[in-house]
């Protein structure tokens, strides 16, 4: 019997020539070097979000999230009850009380329809997760959110580059967390990124990234001197790592064709086992366009 691998990265070529390059050429090993600045700039066009800030992980985006919105004890935050630790570990580590919305039985996508329930008038944030690069009922989500004047903290780990109602996903709340996992289709190992689209969090986002200082600010020249101003944390990513990951977002395409032909190859071959046994194959609404990052089963 042969070994299927439960995930195989698509490395396409380019990866070790850019690492190569920022070793011989540039020599800024550290973070936001010339690599990083690229794929800053390569996300903003793509996904038309005003300022993009490469971390270490997706769970560091949420984290520098949780830092913005100054989250303190008591607060609550909604998500999906199923979902990764990192959605609601981000926050509960500021001492915020997780608020858990049950989840479609198709799309395993929070189910807006339960969402307004969950809100008290402790209620801080949404984070809406896009399971397997499937979006969730964004409208919906954001007209509550707008309703009740909570922030929504997109965790698109699992759906760059995906759509809903052809607008792409990470581009609907006031934030977004990125992974660039190993298991993800674009990868750097270990990495991610925080999508702003409220530019009021623009600055203070580069603070906390940069160990609470206005460093940023310093090698741009905005500033003759940097110190410290606030809290954070360094969540940087080298720039080694930002090169490997150019490589791979400017192959996006073919990466995604890849995992296109794979996910319906397995879809194609399973449906009739599935229907004669219960199983359930993975579901994308017709208004939604997805990133073929996932293929599941549904166990009877």
């Amino acid at each position: 019997m042969n070994d299927i691998p439960f995930n195989r990265p698509s490395v396409m070529g380019r990866e070790f020539e850019y690492m190569q390059t920022a070793i011989d050429t540039h020599m800024h090993l550290s973070g936001d070097g010339p690599f990083t600045k690229k794929c800053h700039k390569m996300l903003e066009e793509a996904l038309g979000v005003p300022k993009v800030l490469l971390t270490t992980s997706c769970t560091h985006a949420l984290e520098m999230a949780a830092l913005l919105l100054n989250i303190r004890p008591d607060d609550e935050v909604i998500a999906p009850a199923f979902t990764f630790v990192t959605s609601i570990n981000a926050f509960v580590l500021h001492g915020a009380k997780p608020v858990f919305v049950d989840v479609h039985p198709d799309t395993l996508n929070l189910d807006e329809t339960k969402l307004e329930a969950a809100i008290t008038p402790n209620t801080r944030a949404i984070i809406p997760v896009h399971y397997a690069g499937v979006g969730c009922e964004m409208d919906t989500i954001m007209d509550i959110a707008n309703r009740h004047n909570i922030v929504v903290i997109e965790d698109n780990a699992h759906a760059l580059f995906a759509k809903y109602r052809g607008r792409n996903l990470g581009t609907f709340g006031s934030m977004a967390s990125q992974s660039f996992h190993e298991t993800k289709n674009f990868i750097c190992g270990e990495g991610g990124a925080l999508l702003i689209n409220d530019t009021s969090y623009a600055e203070r986002a580069e603070i906390i990234r940069e160990k609470g200082t206005n460093r940023s600010r310093f090698f741009r020249g905005q500033v003759d001197k940097y110190t410290w101003v606030d809290v954070g944390s360094s969540y940087l990513p080298s720039d080694m790592l930002a090169a490997f990951l150019y490589a791979q977002l400017e192959e996006r395409a073919k990466i995604q064709s890849i995992r296109q032909r794979i996910w319906t190859f397995y879809n194609d071959q399973l449906q009739g086992w599935a229907q004669a046994n219960g199983v359930g194959l993975p579901y994308v609404p017709d208004h939604c366009e997805q990133p073929y990052h996932m293929f599941y089963l549904l166990l009877p």
